[in-house]
């Protein structure tokens, strides 16, 4: 997931470097909210670790 969050994050930069800026908003919207998915699994991955589960 974090690997697709890069992606999009790169997408965004490109369209952004060639003017196209529906393509770049649409692009980093979806990195980030990839990235807060990652986060959030990845904190509940580490608690369910600390617990023994």
């Amino acid at each position: 997931m974090l690997t697709w969050a890069i992606i999009f994050f790169i997408v965004a930069i490109i369209a952004g470097l060639f003017g196209f800026r529906g393509v770049a908003t649409a692009s980093s919207k979806i990195a980030k909210f990839l990235f807060f998915i990652f986060v959030v699994l990845f904190v509940i991955s580490l608690f369910l670790q600390l617990l023994g589960y």
